[in-house]
């Protein structure tokens, strides 16, 4: 007991009282013994992270020698667009993760103006996501450096109609990506920080959603995206999101993304992700603002 004290005193065990804004109360052993909140939520594309840039993190709370994973739905409401995403995702000890999502774009009754003046209408488009990641050093929340992982993307549309008559060159592709993530204890008016940057080599238009390549670019481009986010408490992360697009049609001008979001996380089984979403012009049709709310469910 003596000897604990003094570690105490000594300063030694203060990086794991810091930590108790994440601990769990009591570790369940079926859902992963990995602290609290550390497999983020899951993005629009189906792998953990914040709601539009993947993280370093694997989702769930699988650990070494640990299977995990989730389950997650989501929806977003912009001016002139909705967009509904199912998604699932296994860990395998805290090594490998792999995901696959549907995206549904509703367009609203939009009308696609070809050339040749012939409008071309459809209700939605729907595009397939399987994902890949892999942990490749470091941990987020010992390590000096952070974690580092890296992954792919392979995206496929289910109908190309509307992406082939506003010039996409394919109607599957593949992204990759590599990620850094930390979190800093203590570091905003003691609230733990999160970081992440993230750069991804893509050629996909909207994400994917309006195809891959077109006139202006059919090659990759490096793309760079980032978050930031602040624990209110063990419960509540607060943070923004940005993600640089590629341009490649001459159709419309493709912006960048970026959010606001606040995530709850009230058990290890559940986490609810509320954003304020701007994704800029979409196919013409001029800012496009609006709303995201996500669900997950960890196992």
């Amino acid at each position: 007991m003596t000897f604990f004290l003094n570690k105490l005193r000594a300063g030694k065990f203060l990086p794991l009282l810091t930590l108790g804004l994440f601990a769990s109360p009591v570790a369940t052993a079926d859902v992963g013994s990995r602290i609290w909140a550390t497999g983020g939520v899951t993005t629009i594309e189906g792998s953990a992270g914040g709601g539009l840039v993947p993280w370093a993190m694997l989702g769930s709370y699988a650990d070494d020698e640990e299977w995990g994973g989730t389950l997650a739905l989501g929806r977003a409401e912009v001016d002139d667009y909705t967009l509904s995403v199912a998604g699932a995702g296994l860990n395998w000890n805290n090594r490998v993760e792999v995901t696959v999502a549907r995206q549904t774009l509703d367009l609203d009754s939009l009308a696609f103006a070809l050339k040749d003046g012939f409008a071309l209408e459809q209700d939605e488009l729907n595009q397939d996501i399987f994902g890949l990641k892999v942990r490749l050093a470091g941990d987020v929340l010992y390590s000096p450096w952070g974690q580092w992982s890296a992954g792919v993307q392979h995206k496929r549309q289910r109908d190309f109609t509307v992406p082939n008559a506003i010039g996409a060159r394919d109607d599957s592709g593949t992204d990759v990506y590599v990620s850094g993530s930390k979190v800093f204890f203590a570091a905003v008016f003691g609230r733990n920080l999160l970081v992440n940057a993230t750069v991804r080599g893509t050629r996909a238009n909207q994400g994917g959603l309006l195809g891959f390549g077109g006139d202006r670019n059919n090659g990759y481009e490096a793309m760079a995206e980032g978050s930031v986010g602040v624990f209110i408490n063990r419960q509540w992360l607060l943070g923004a999101e940005y993600r640089q697009k590629p341009d490649n049609l001459s159709f419309a001008r493709e912006d960048d993304w970026w959010d606001v979001f606040i995530a709850w996380v009230p058990d290890r089984r559940l986490a609810v992700t509320a954003a304020f979403v701007n994704l800029g012009d979409v196919a013409t049709l001029k800012d496009q603002q609006g709303v995201y709310l996500s669900l997950q469910g960890s196992f």
